[in-house]
């Protein structure tokens, strides 16, 4: 069978957005390597993106310990005065795998996440805040760990149904905590999770949902037909590093990946996961185990998946991927780095997934940058990226076409 090219047309040049200046700051190999090194101040240079049903861009991102949200409803070229939405100045999480979420469902209702960062050492709280009138106000901000404990609450994601119920999941060391007071051994961490009902309005006690996960790649959310499903990078027997996906309301805990990745430390390198109408689910992820090393693609149906898909060329480091699904079309993006400057990598699938278009380059910058956010609607494809050098910078695609090719 021959291979499909996905034919893309661009609306233009990106859309640059001014930003400040951010100075590099590279993601650490492993917490242990850092317990006794001074921090210098992160940069917040990690933003949230977007699209309500209405194809409205909407952004939230941070700037001098305020977590701003603004939207655009020309792909990013004008945004509206940004709404503040802590009104006392928090050290907000913003760099590498932590990035504050953005949601919007139908009725209009704008709901927020992120990791407020603690003085203590990796210590922090998942706030959360929404909006009822379409942004214009938003609720003062909440705490949604309620343990009380001064520990790390860290690595947060959100999802929505668009009809009221809302999951939010992140990394809690709680349970770590408790066990070494009482002198008793648990590795990693714990997924803990807040639900609410009613579009963020009030949530349920946390509930703790898995033990024994990596504690510092991102968890990642997806929304499917059968209610919502994590990923993570999990602890399997004493230190393989692997990848796990689950339904948080049918529980269960299967296996996504199997690349026997054996250290003993956090690879701050976590994963994505999509979901299409098909009831397909959609991943990709990074590993550098003994069956294979790189950044890879897989499709889980039921039962069944595919074969894990090398994605990017491995001299340049692939790295931090996302998907994201609308109808047919898959998109995944991710950064590599030549040696001098960092590009913004793309590919698409008309098929859901079956097939794939040869990689695109997209954009480059030189100097510190964010991971590419993809967004889509199944009207338009932007890609967000923010970068210190040019700024923020949205990439809009008109149409993902596919044609046959000999």
């Amino acid at each position: 069978m021959c291979p499909r090219a996905i034919g893309l047309f661009f609306l233009g040049a990106a859309a640059i957005v001014p930003t400040i200046s951010f100075a590099d700051h590279p993601d650490p190999a492993s917490e242990k390597s850092l317990e006794n090194v001074v921090r210098p101040p992160k940069p917040t240079i990690a933003v949230g993106a977007t699209l309500d049903q209405n194809g409205r861009l909407w952004l939230a991102r941070v700037e001098n310990q305020r977590l701003l949200v603004s939207w655009s409803d020309d792909n990013g070229i004008n945004f509206s005065v940004p709404v503040v939405i802590t009104p006392e100045p928090e050290n907000i999480s913003a760099d590498g795998e932590s990035r504050p979420k953005i949601a919007v469902a139908r009725d209009g209702t704008v709901l927020l996440t992120w990791v407020q960062s603690l003085p203590q050492k990796y210590a922090g709280n998942v706030r959360f805040a929404h909006s009822k009138d379409s942004g214009r106000t938003f609720t003062q901000p909440m705490t949604l760990n309620d343990d009380g404990r001064i520990t790390s609450h860290r690595f947060d994601s959100l999802a929505i149904d668009g009809e009221g119920r809302v999951i939010v999941a992140w990394l809690d060391r709680r349970d770590r905590d408790a066990a070494n007071e009482r002198n008793e051994e648990f590795s990693g961490v714990s997924i803990y999770t807040a639900q609410s009902f009613d579009n963020g309005a009030t949530f349920r006690a946390n509930r703790k949902f898995q033990e024994h996960t990596c504690e510092c790649c991102r968890t990642s959310l997806a929304w499917t037909r059968e209610g919502p499903v994590v990923l993570w990078r999990h602890i399997f027997g004493t230190n393989t590093r692997d990848f796990a996906v689950a339904n948080l309301d049918k529980g269960g805990v299967r296996r996504a990946t199997d690349d026997d990745w054996r250290i003993d430390a956090c690879p701050h390198n976590g994963a994505s996961i999509a979901a299409d109408r098909q009831g397909q689910i959609h991943l990709v992820w990074f590993t550098n185990g003994t069956a294979r090393q790189g950044l890879f693609y897989k499709r889980i149906s039921g039962d069944w998946e595919s074969k894990p898909m090398p994605v990017g060329n491995p001299a340049a480091q692939p790295n931090h991927a996302a998907v994201a699904t609308a109808d047919r079309t898959v998109l995944l993006t991710w950064r590599e780095f030549d040696g001098q400057s960092y590009s913004v990598q793309m590919m698409s699938s008309h098929d859901g997934g079956a097939s794939w278009s040869e990689p695109l380059r997209l954009m480059e910058s030189a100097g510190t940058t964010d991971y590419p956010v993809p967004l889509m609607d199944g009207k338009k494809v932007l890609i967000v990226w923010n970068t210190a050098k040019e700024g923020l910078r949205i990439l809009p695609i008109e149409r993902v076409t596919a044609r046959r090719s000999s």
